[in-house]
């Protein structure tokens, strides 16, 4: 590997001259077309972006040409490029590694972020001679291996236990050396006495011998146990040849213990092979991957990283950041087989398989299923994940008080503040028949069902939406500045396009509230529009402010055309009871308001009817005759 890294700043050769410096423009003439590292930093000399590329001067120069690669941030990122700095790699590979490490400590600000989930603890193997195995959630740079995290801690808890006694694995901290042996440094404790070690501290084991019961440990806490089951029923029978039934009884339990262990797991499939399935779950800049590992058809274990920054980044360069980080260094073991939802670009893809099989030194199947069980691996992986984030951003918007769809929202349409309040108008008809709207308010992100209004259209004659738009804001922004002034929402939405909401725009204005922001959402395209010249925008369909808003204006049209319906439903009977004679639309009003259907109007009894002012028992028998018969 070649440093061929321009620095920024440089150390002054003397107290009175200064070390010349290249322009950016001149860096980048330079850029060597090797594989390699970049890393773009601002004016201050921080790093903000670190990537990888087969060509450098291919891949650095794009970023300078017109246009930007659909991620949100690419306009942002550029404009703050003030310096660069590469590194010349051998093969794209070392790339990856370097710049998995380099993101990882640097944590620059525009590249996706990938935290692991560091309150689950780890299986720490020790470096030393006799390794000792125990749990810890602090995973060091000390020669030990660790493995995990492991997410059910106190079953693990107890499947390390199982699992040591099993093998004899020593519990104690002695320091173990071939000298301290010779010399009879340290005596067998009880452990050695009950079975449960097989005293390397006197030497009774060799170091092999040791090796090979740790080695079926860890195998075990993978999902493996057909090795070590097949050496406790090996040691079972030496022991019931010796007679030393005891012993043997001891090895049967812990055979039993080990094969619960097995079947406590959730079985998922019916081949052997050992698989890790990823999925991702995303909204807005925040993001879950979660993997299910499978060892032996096995679940046995769900883990997952949190992904932070991912703006517009294609999934296929989140998998290849999300799958290089995850098998960096001996936290986890490359399986046979790795499932993902979607695939990586076919650079990266190979990229990334060259890399997996170099980490675990013979082929890995790298593969997104369609259909069938893989498939459906994907989909449980990916409910997982789902869920994971639900909790994420719940701890979020508790943590912060104030839902988070609302913050984007805010960020999004370029609120001075949260819109907590957000009323939602829409407009219903039929050929212009019994023309309605209906008005639905959310008070932080939450339907305020006591809140909803019908609203009648009275001034409008035909099917003219603008004119109807305007008379229901006007009447409800009138009735709220006479009588409720504190009901004012932080913002109004409109079902609807660039017509309908300048209409409402404009009769805000006309009332006083010209500070209140009034936007739509288009059905088509869901595109947010904006009052006036403005253009609208599209949001990603990750975005939590989009799907609020899509919420909101779904619940104002359901609300709508149920009332419509309703009036439809109450035009039609009111037009049945006018039929008959001698009932005129008074009559007919005060029955639908008695027993609101024409079937329970059918069902009533000439009494009931009776009570409804203007009829009597011998009028109610004659209007149930004419409903009933005809």
């Amino acid at each position: 590997m070649t440093n061929h890294a321009h620095q920024a700043k440089q150390q002054p050769a003397s107290p009175d001259t200064a070390e010349p410096t290249l322009t950016l423009a001149e860096k980048l003439a330079l850029v060597p077309g090797e594989p390699g590292v970049y890393q773009f930093k601002d004016r201050n000399g921080k790093i903000i972006y670190v990537g990888k590329a087969k060509s450098l001067r291919n891949r650095v120069r794009s970023y300078f040409n017109k246009g930007d690669d659909g991620r949100f941030q690419y306009p942002m990122l550029v404009s703050r490029i003030a310096d660069l700095e590469t590194i010349i790699t051998d093969n794209e590979i070392e790339a990856l590694i370097i710049e998995a490490t380099l993101i990882r400590r640097h944590r620059p600000r525009f590249n996706m972020e990938v935290r692991d989930t560091g309150s689950y603890p780890y299986l720490k193997v020790t470096s030393e001679r006799f390794p000792r195995v125990f749990l810890t959630r602090k995973p060091r740079r000390d020669g030990a291996k660790y493995y995990g995290p492991l997410t059910d801690v106190s079953e693990m808890k107890r499947t390390v236990s199982t699992l040591r006694k099993a093998t004899r694995i020593r519990t104690c901290n002695l320091q173990i050396t071939p000298d301290s042996i010779r010399r009879n440094k340290h005596r067998v404790c009880l452990e050695y006495h009950i079975g449960n070690c097989d005293g390397p501290c006197e030497g009774l084991v060799s170091e092999d011998e040791y090796n090979e019961g740790l080695g079926k440990l860890v195998d075990a806490i993978h999902g493996r146990q057909a090795p070590l089951l097949r050496m406790l029923e090996q040691r079972m029978r030496e022991y019931a040849s010796e007679r030393k039934y005891e012993h043997a009884a001891k090895v049967r339990d812990q055979i039993e213990r080990t094969k619960q262990l097995t079947v406590r797991q959730t079985v998922l499939s019916r081949d052997a092979v050992d698989r890790d399935v990823f999925a991702l779950a995303q909204e807005d800049d925040d993001g879950v991957a979660a993997v299910l590992r499978m060892r032996e058809g096995r679940i046995i274990g769900r883990h997952h990283v949190n992904l932070s920054r991912l703006g517009g980044i294609p999934r296929a360069e989140i998998w290849t950041r999300v799958l290089s980080d995850y098998y960096t260094g001996e936290l986890h073991r490359v399986p046979d087989e790795i499932l993902l939802p979607d695939p990586p670009s076919r650079e990266d893809g190979e990229l990334l398989l060259a890399y997996l099989e170099d980490r675990r030194g013979r082929k890995v199947n790298l593969h997104v299923p369609q259909r069938g069980e893989k498939a459906r691996q994907v989909r449980l992986a990916r409910h997982n994940a789902q869920l994971l984030l639900s909790e994420r951003l719940q701890a979020k918007a508790k943590a912060e008080r104030i839902p988070h769809s609302l913050v984007m929202l805010a960020d999004n349409l370029g609120l001075d503040g949260i819109p907590r309040a957000i009323e939602c108008f829409d407009n219903s008809n039929l050929f212009g028949a019994q023309p309605v709207a209906a008005m639905v308010r959310f008070k932080d992100a939450r339907a305020q069902k006591s809140e909803y209004r019908h609203f009648r259209i009275k001034t409008v004659g035909g099917i003219d939406d603008y004119a109807s738009m305007q008379e229901v804001v006007g009447r409800r922004y009138r009735r709220l500045l006479r009588e409720n002034h504190d009901l004012i929402p932080d913002l109004v939405l409109i079902d609807g396009g660039k017509g309908q909401v300048n209409a409402a725009r404009e009769i805000v204005t006309e009332l006083g509230l010209e500070d209140l922001p009034v936007v739509g959402l288009a059905k088509r395209l869901e595109e947010i529009v904006f009052p006036g010249p403005s253009d609208p925008i599209t949001l990603p369909k990750t975005s939590s402010a989009l799907k609020l808003l899509m919420r909101i204006r779904d619940e104002a049209h359901r609300f709508a055309i149920s009332y419509h319906r309703r009036l439809r439903s109450s035009a039609q009977v009111s037009s049945t009871l006018e039929s008959i004679d001698g009932i005129g639309p008074a009559k007919a009003r005060a029955l639908l308001r008695r027993f609101g259907s024409l079937k329970r109007l059918r069902g009533a009894t000439p009494e009931q009817i009776a009570e409804v002012p203007g009829f009597s028992k011998s009028s109610a028998r004659l209007l149930l005759d004419r409903l009933n018969n005809g």
